[in-house]
């Protein structure tokens, strides 16, 4: 694009699973904005609180710009060279499986598809696997079980249609913002709907919930078989579609009898009346869409989970139809695109099995490949397990930070290091992985790249370019195929944009189909690079025209769950032509034509829902029951008597190399902390906001206790966000341990025996700078972005520390104008720094925590101090009556403060929608109404006292 020339360009948002479309608008002077797509189906305009800021992650502050190799600057040739010399020497003296590559769900599909093919059909090893497996891969090999294929049934619309939906293991407010607001305002329009929350912690998205069951840790596996026990013992079975449709629920039914209700509740810390009016309400609710997510997954027994779920979908028929069905969320945005390609350990390629000797040479010969991998290969624990065993000796890291994210984190990092030649492909010149990395490949970022990407509703989605690609960046598709090319694999890897890319996963996807696999999108085998410019977003399967979906000379009539055929990726006049010639189709389900055996695949095409007819991929076309007992799981020891629960917050995304470059992302949760219950925080002698010392058995992390009733006894939770780029002592994932779930490899990174202890800090500091240290000398730190500068919070252990000294260190201004105040008795120092009339930095320390409004002091960064009273006010910590201090950040879009709406309450303003037209806070991406809602119930309730 030209400077000077204005464009907006439909993309589609880099963060969660939903898929959400996004207007980048690029103006003359090169200023970027966004905006939601009012014409995607995902999100018809939406944005959360995340998408909304993506214009200020853009920035080049950071950027990995130039190929390095040792840390010096190298050219592409060099690099690449070097690359693809020493993975082939390895691969020569070692074999194919001395190799491997760990990619990302923050891929395009274009790059997942060409690092897939270069590991499993070139190099013949299937040692590519993804941080996906972290993320649902238990949710895959739950559908695999049950479906005969890793299948999503049902549609977002299903979320809008429900009677009753039941959120399990889903902080859906947070997580997935987006598709809450699209409940939200269902709920709205119909009263009627019910919501019921299966979580241990009372999270924000309990605020729509009309039940919240506050279940024990991993009790998902005794909830959901004593609900189908309790669908047997009371006749709630659609009897006709078991006996039909599916195989094994005699035993499934058996084994789910193991407890009685007394037995049930015991394993799930839930009281009995609770059990009977959830059990009763599904039962009695035909229209039910039950929605999981990392709660399920990440558990040592996450696939159990996800099948306990289906079988009480498949007992009651409910699946395959409007508003009905189990809906797995994912966590990333192309997970979904990851596993269509084969980009995990255990699948070969377009939902094919490594498994399966007949895929294996339909692959080989589509792709006229020498060596397609013939076993799986590790999985992300596995692999790393054996980097550190010396079996892996070249490892080629893309998109994603394993040293933060991986769980025993610790003990990956010094796999890592010890590993003879790593590559990392990266945006950033520096996180806690790419530092390890022998040779550093700069890739292109989201703004920069072009593909594709697949939501959690099987729909698939242009992510368009709008930014020129800065520096020596390169696409990964374009790094990875240039390294196959000095391989020796030229001719496999002469792709030449995108498009083709795109075209040859399509034409695999219905290479020899036939209507035996679900993932078919053979319409776009051919689809050249302008047609490929003006993909509109669309749900597979679309199959090859050639066996068209719909019968010779007909439509499907718009309405219901009927939708009109969709444009065609080469002509806009889909609905003038005749169904024969129909290239593409929006349903979710096997062709009406299409059979295997005599029997159809998949669904009719009267809706974009798999499995309404009954027929599934299974050899004999049914669903299968999976017998599971209840469980009853605890990791907790005298040592370690509390369960550790990870997550996320609502502001930030896996570590923070996006959202850590936004200051209005940053305001909301600017440190790393642990939810703890004021009953389990007596106990421990911890008060609201002390500095404390998590620990289990593999580690030890500092983080700031935040007391609250909406943790379950027992139990504490912390986010897994911050690294060492972020804090001193804050990578979460050095606590978990490498335990995974045996059917799907995906860690149980939810369920951590741990223990808990106050830091005995001496002193306590915050402080305002405007540039990032780089150093600091506290046991205890954690830095946020700000506008104009960043925030940082501070312990330390001992307190006969030279405070000026420090501020100066911290503050790093060569001349500047000195204000302090010292009360050593106290233990209170204040010392401000100012460069000309801006504020260089400002130092806050208090032997307790300190309380100096965040919010204010980050604000003096940018305004103009020309008066010393006005400095002296800085040095004080007061915003005077004429700058009344917001307070903490509520509303991140508007920036609205705690302070606001209480005032905003006192006068008058007693509902979230009377704030929102006030302050306009909830009024944008929604995702802190529950928020909002909370301050005015405790105003209401402080005011009534």
């Amino acid at each position: 694009m030209e400077l000077g020339e204005a464009r907006e360009v439909r993309t589609t948002c880099p963060y969660c699973g939903v898929g959400c479309g996004v207007l980048a608008k690029v103006a003359a002077d090169g200023e970027v904005s966004v905006r939601g797509d009012p014409d995607h189906p995902a999100n018809f305009g939406r944005l959360c609180s995340k998408g909304s800021a993506l214009a200020e992650t853009i920035d080049l502050d950071g950027r990995l710009l130039y190929p390095e190799i040792h840390g010096r600057r190298a050219g592409w040739d060099e690099a690449l060279d070097r690359v693809a010399s020493t993975f082939s020497q390895t691969i020569a003296e070692h074999g194919p499986d001395s190799v491997a590559f760990y990619v990302s769900g923050q891929l395009l599909t274009e790059d997942y598809y060409v690092a897939n093919k270069l590991m499993k059909g070139f190099i013949g090893s299937a040692n590519i696997d993804t941080n996906s497996r972290l993320c649902m891969a238990s949710s895959v090999a739950g559908h695999r079980r049950a479906f005969g294929s890793d299948t999503v049934p049902g549609t977002y619309e299903d979320l809008e249609l429900a009677d009753l939906i039941v959120l399990v293991g889903s902080n859906l407010a947070w997580c997935h913002p987006v598709l809450f607001q699209r409940i939200a305002t269902a709920r709205e329009k119909r009263p009627e709907m019910k919501v019921v929350l299966v979580d241990p912690r009372r999270t924000m998205t309990a605020d729509i919930a009309d039940m919240h069951l506050a279940i024990a840790p991993d009790g998902d596996v005794a909830l959901f078989t004593g609900l189908l026990a309790w669908l047997g013992r009371h006749n709630a079975l659609e009897r006709g579609y078991v006996t039909a449709h599916t195989t094994g629920f005699g035993q499934a039914l058996f084994a789910a009898s193991a407890l009685d209700l007394a037995g049930i509740a015991a394993a799930t810390g839930l009281s009995e009346d609770e059990l009977t009016r959830f059990y009763n309400l599904f039962a009695a609710t035909a229209k039910t869409v039950t929605v999981y997510s990392q709660g399920v997954n990440q558990s040592s027994s996450g696939t159990d989970k996800v099948n306990a779920i289906i079988n009480c979908h498949l007992a009651t028929g409910r699946i395959g139809k409007p508003g009905a069905g189990p809906f797995s969320v994912t966590g990333q945005p192309n997970a979904m695109g990851g596993r269509e390609v084969g980009g995990m350990a255990n699948m070969l390629a377009a939902h094919m099995e490594i498994d399966n000797p007949e895929h294996r040479d339909r692959v080989q010969r589509f792709w006229n490949a020498p060596a397609v991998a013939q076993k799986p290969g590790l999985k992300a624990v596995e692999m790393f397990q054996a980097i550190a065993a010396g079996r892996i000796k070249a490892l080629w890291i893309m998109a994603t930070n394993p040293v933060d994210s991986m769980p025993d984190a610790d003990a990956v990092e010094a796999a890592i290091k010890a590993c003879p030649f790593v590559v990392v492909s990266d945006v950033l010149a520096s996180t806690d992985t790419v530092r390890h990395a022998h040779v550093r490949l700069p890739a292109a970022a989201w703004g920069e790249k072009d593909g594709t990407v697949t939501n959690s509703e099987r729909r698939i989605s242009r992510q368009r370019s709008f930014l020129a690609v800065p520096g020596e960046a390169r696409p990964d598709w374009q790094i990875i195929a240039e390294v196959g090319k000095r391989m020796g694999f030229g001719e496999a890897f002469a792709h030449v944009t995108p498009a083709e890319v795109f075209a040859e996963h399509a034409a695999l996807s219905g290479f020899e189909n036939d209507g035996a696999r679900d993932f078919d999108i053979g319409a776009y085998g051919a689809i050249d690079a302008d047609a490929y410019e003006e993909l509109a977003p669309f749900q597979w399967p679309a199959p090859s025209p050639a066996t068209p979906l719909w019968p010779a000379g007909h439509l499907p009539r718009k309405g219901g769950d009927q939708p009109s055929p969709r444009p065609s990726p080469i002509t806009n006049d889909a609905e003038d032509m005749p169904a024969s010639k129909l290239p593409i189709s929006p349903l979710a389900g096997e062709m009406s034509g299409r059979t295997e055996g005599g029997v159809q695949a998949g669904l009719d095409p009267s809706s974009t829902r798999f499995f309404a007819n009954g027929n599934f991929y299974n050899p004999d076309r049914k669903a299968r029951f999976i017998a599971i007992r209840p469980i009853v799981e605890t990791r907790t020891s005298p040592d370690y008597p509390l369960i550790l629960n990870t997550g996320r917050v609502r502001d930030h995304w896996h570590t923070m190399t996006r959202t850590g470059k936004s200051p209005r992302l940053s305001q909301h949760m600017a440190e790393p902390f642990v939810e703890i219950h004021p009953a389990d925080a007596t106990h421990h002698g911890i008060g609201d906001a002390d500095i404390v010392r998590v620990s289990s058995l593999r580690g030890d992390v500092l983080v700031r206790a935040l007391v609250t009733a909406r943790q379950r006894r027992g139990s504490v939770f912390a986010p897994m966000h911050w690294t060492d780029q972020f804090s001193a002592k804050g990578r979460l994932d050095t606590l978990t341990a490498p335990l995974t779930d045996p059917v799907s490899g995906q860690p149980a990174l939810k369920h951590v025996g741990a223990r808990i202890e106050k830091f005995a800090a001496r002193a306590f500091g915050f402080a305002v700078v405007r540039r990032k240290p780089v150093a600091l000398a506290a046991d205890y730190w954690a830095v946020a972005k700000c506008k104009g500068g960043w925030r940082v919070e501070l312990a330390f252990a001992g307190d006969d520390i030279d405070w000026a000294g420090f501020a100066g260190s911290l503050f790093d201004v060569p001349v500047a104008d000195m204000l302090a105040y010292h009360d050593r008795d106290t233990g209170q120092h204040r010392i401000a720094a100012f460069d000309d009339q801006h504020l260089a930095g400002a130092l806050f320390i208090a032997s307790g925590p300190v309380a100096v409004s965040r919010g204010w002091a980050a604000q003096q960064l940018q305004e103009v101090h020309t008066s010393q009273r006005e400095r002296f006010r800085i040095v004080a910590g007061r915003a005077g009556a004429d700058r009344p201090d917001a307070g903490a950040t509520v509303c991140s879009c508007f920036s609205v403060g705690v302070n606001q709406i209480v005032a905003a309450v006192a006068a008058g303003c007693t509902t979230v929608e009377a704030v929102g037209g006030a302050l306009k806070a909830g009024t944008n991406c929604g995702s802190c109404r529950s928020e909002i809602r909370a301050v005015i119930q405790a105003n209401r309730v402080q005011a009534a006292e």
